[in-house]
């Protein structure tokens, strides 16, 4: 955990925004443990000089809860009682606010301003010691001396919880779970058109619901609604889509409720008061093809007055019990092997770490979502092209990398790492938009017309080959090259085009040279099962073997070959793929 904290906190935010790395820190746990944005971490923090020991607040309104938070930020060392009595001061002092106050830096008196608001609504205050370091055993018996003082307390009762590396993991695990936005909904019931019941310990709403009343259901354009979907709207040109729209043009007898399956949508809590049905934390599990048609279709909608949509309502807080809902429920439309791991913990780490690194981008994990038009197409990476770029680099078989199925089912342990970084993502996406340039109709590297008509697979091979470049002139044949450390050499020497440009004479002679070998039993050559068979890459290989050695003869060459020359430390071996 202190590894990976240490290397986020390098991002640009991090080190341009706090002076030091204790307050990179906190900040850190503000934002991807408590989930404030990046200027809402700012402000939370309030570590400085005059700091009373308060290395930050944040004010949870969903929760009605103030955090009070102290950071030591350690690698293996221990932590004895000091910081605890830090935390003991701070509660202390915060028992009588104005005084506090006075004394106080300017970030500590403005947020302390948030605060007493906060305790004068009735919230609640909890004090967390963050920590990558292990208590000492005499700070442990503190703790609990601390903790007990701080509940009977009658004037200022709080809680003090020890945040160390373990609860670290397990809070950053709650944090990618959790949904953002946190929808809140409430929905007039029609009488004698739902019921309310209990199955399993669950509470279920089933309701038949106005067609026009979908219309007003938050987070439906921006696709905040199905944060718990396992895709996003597939686009009103998908078959299923374009039925559920001729049914709302054309439904004259009001069928729509009988020719549809239904909606299911989960929530943290609901509850019903006389007909009003009100949802928190709600998410629409299986119908965002359905409510994102139903909204295209609004003007229509809005002059239905008697067609219905049945919904079914489960409160549902558990997140693993959600995501198993969520996936058995989507069958109208084909759930791919992609779109079950859309969820998965370690595509979102993946997510919420290039994002952070990289304000400008986004990362597409679930199929059908749109990059927002502020962000720089150079930095939107799609999970999909993810996976088929890591089997093309990581594990080196690109004749696999067409197959999302094989990715995202067969492979995926293998291929998503949490800890695999921003750069080297966008180092990979950086590579593949230099290869997808040449394969266009002007062909400038010359491609074989065979390999041009196999643009499905064959830019993954281009990919393999630019790695192999690097792995050969460094004399590490049987290891990969970190594609973040490739492209900073290229782009320092200078030779990046130059580099696809080998990589694409090699596999164009590879091609070549298949195709002229005699085929066992007479058969006729294929190349889209050459570009298939694992037989390829050695052809790949040899033929960019072939074109270094001979690089010193030409002018300049000794140079670029030089240049693609990395140091051991820059290479691993490949993942296992098959």
């Amino acid at each position: 955990m202190y590894s990976k904290i240490q290397n986020d906190i390098k991002q640009n935010y991090y080190q341009q925004q706090f002076p030091n790395d204790g307050q990179r820190f906190v900040a850190w746990y503000v934002r991807n443990i408590h989930g404030q944005d990046p200027n809402q971490a700012r402000y939370c923090i309030t570590d400085g000089a005059l700091d009373k020991q308060i290395d930050a607040i944040v004010i949870d309104e969903d929760a009605q809860a103030v955090y009070v938070v102290q950071g030591k930020f350690i690698g293996a060392g221990t932590v004895d009682a000091t910081p605890l009595r830090e935390v003991l001061s701070s509660w202390v002092q915060l028992k009588d606010l104005s005084a506090l106050q006075e004394n106080a830096n300017a970030k500590l008196k403005q947020r302390l301003t948030d605060l007493s608001a906060a305790l004068e609504d009735g919230y609640d205050i909890h004090f967390e010691l963050i920590t990558t370091g292990e208590l000492t055993e005499g700070a442990h018996k503190d703790l609990a001396a601390f903790q007990k003082e701080l509940a009977e307390a009658d004037d200022l009762p709080a809680t003090l919880t020890l945040v160390d590396t373990d609860e670290l993991w397990r809070r950053y695990e709650m944090a990618l779970e959790k949904e953002k936005p946190f929808l809140k909904h409430q929905l007039k019931l029609a009488p004698g058109k739902f019921m309310s019941m209990e199955i399993a310990g669950t509470s279920v709403v089933v309701a038949a619901i106005p067609l026009r009343d979908c219309l007003v259901f938050p987070g439906i354009k921006d696709g905040a609604l199905f944060q718990k979907n396992v895709r996003q709207s597939l686009g009103l040109s998908n078959n299923v889509n374009k039925q559920i729209k001729a049914t709302i043009y054309g439904d004259r007898n009001r069928d729509f409720f009988f020719f549809h399956n239904g909606i299911t949508a989960i929530c943290s809590h609901m509850q019903i008061e006389g007909d009003t049905l009100s949802l928190q934390g709600l998410s629409v599990v299986n119908g965002c093809q359905s409510l994102t048609t139903i909204l295209s279709c609004s003007e229509k909608v809005k002059k239905l007055d008697d067609t219905f949509v049945m919904f079914r309502f489960y409160e549902i807080p558990q997140h693993d019990r959600a995501d198993r809902i969520s996936i058995s429920t989507n069958s109208q439309s084909t759930v791919k092997p992609r779109d079950l791991r859309s969820n998965d913990k370690r595509v979102l780490a993946l997510k919420k770490a290039f994002e952070q690194r990289y304000t400008s981008g986004q990362f597409l994990s679930k199929r059908g979502e749109k990059a927002l038009p502020e962000k720089d197409p150079q930095r939107v990476v799609d999970l999909g092209s993810l996976g088929k770029y890591l089997m093309a680099w990581h594990s080196q078989r690109p004749n696999i990398s067409y197959s999302e199925t094989k990715i995202f089912d067969k492979y995926f342990e293998q291929l998503f790492k949490r800890d695999y970084t921003p750069e080297r993502i966008a180092a990979l996406q950086d590579w593949m938009q230099l290869i997808y340039a040449g394969w266009g109709k002007d062909n400038p590297h010359g491609f074989n017309e065979t390999l041009l008509a196999m643009r499905a697979y064959a830019p993954f091979h281009h990919l393999y080959a630019i790695s192999m470049c690097f792995a050969v002139a460094s004399k590490h044949i049987d290891r990969v090259p970190a594609p973040d450390l490739t492209w900073q050499q290229a782009q320092t020497s200078g030779i990046s085009d130059w580099v696809v440009s080998v990589a694409a004479t090699a596999l164009n002679f590879a091609l070549e040279t298949a195709a002229n070998e005699s085929q066992p039993g007479g058969k006729v050559f294929s190349p889209v099962n050459w570009i298939k068979t694992k037989s390829c890459l050695s052809g790949i290989t040899n033929a960019i073997q072939m074109q270094l050695m001979m690089m010193p003869n030409m002018p300049g060459g000794k140079e670029k070959r030089d240049a693609l020359v990395l140091d051991t430390d820059a290479f691993e071996y490949r993942w296992q793929a098959d």
